[in-house]
């Protein structure tokens, strides 16, 4: 391979005969050219997955360093095609790393989607697919030779992770729950008890429905103003009321 100082990545130049075609030549593995690039790769997965594996999020530290070094892998090999396609000739091959990116991009979202899941009324999982759709890019920056702008989005990408501390403590945020109460089907609550029950809480009801089966009325609404002194509260109170079969308190997770 011949590359000339201040050349990108992708314009590196490979030798041909006098008819042409590229000369044949295997690709050497020490070259620096293909080493900083797969280093760089496992370093930002190695940086994200960390700090995602702090979290214990569903893709840790191992998950992101794959995702990152495949992808980094790919755009290498769509990037020295001439290395491996020497049999061709020269003006047939085009060498086009995009085509490559929206091959990736494809796959990891199907990666993206599996770590995404539904509990209960929470969907969890959302930040640790966003993490591993940007370690694939970041993957792939580096796997082209735009250092610099991969450097610079795995450390925006480690300081907006790193932040959710600092926001989750201090950021303003709507506290949601999700309160369902089992009373006796004699006590006779009403719709409009129960929601003078959540007011005495300090807590306001966005939605409430009501459901009877057998011997037992339940009531399930969602509610806004949670914080844990108001469910403890509520808790006591219901604890000590005879008409309750039975009661749920469930706060919605961030």
């Amino acid at each position: 391979m011949l590359r000339r100082a201040g050349d990108p990545l992708h314009a590196i130049r490979y030798p041909t005969s006098p008819s042409g075609e590229p000369e044949q030549h295997a690709v050497n593995l020490l070259d620096p050219h293909l080493l900083w690039p797969i280093a760089g790769a496992i370093a930002a997965g190695f940086v994200i997955g960390g700090e995602r594996e702090y979290r214990a999020s569903p893709a840790g530290l191992r998950t992101h360093i794959l995702v990152s070094l495949s992808c980094c892998l790919l755009m290498l090999s769509a990037v020295h095609q001439m290395a491996w396609l020497n049999d061709a000739p020269q003006e047939v091959v085009r060498i086009d790393p995009v085509r490559m990116a929206h091959g990736i991009l494809t796959g990891i979202g199907f990666l993206c989607g599996g770590v995404i899941f539904r509990e209960g009324f929470n969907v969890r999982g959302l930040t640790t697919a966003a993490s591993l759709w940007t370690t694939a890019t970041l993957g792939m920056l580096f796997g082209i030779g735009f250092y610099q702008l991969a450097i610079f989005g795995a450390a925006a990408t480690l300081l907006v992770l790193a932040a959710v501390t600092i926001t989750e403590k201090r950021a303003p945020k709507r506290r949601v729950a999700h309160i369902s109460a089992t009373f006796r089907r004699e006590e006779a609550v009403t719709m409009t008890v129960f929601a003078a029950m959540l007011t005495s809480a300090r807590l306001s009801a966005i939605s409430i429905d009501q459901r009877l089966e057998g011997a037992n009325l339940e009531f399930s609404a969602i509610v806004n103003g949670y914080s844990e002194e108001n469910a403890e509260a509520l808790a006591a109170k219901w604890t000590a009321d005879p008409s309750l079969a039975a009661f749920e308190i469930r706060p919605q997770q961030g």
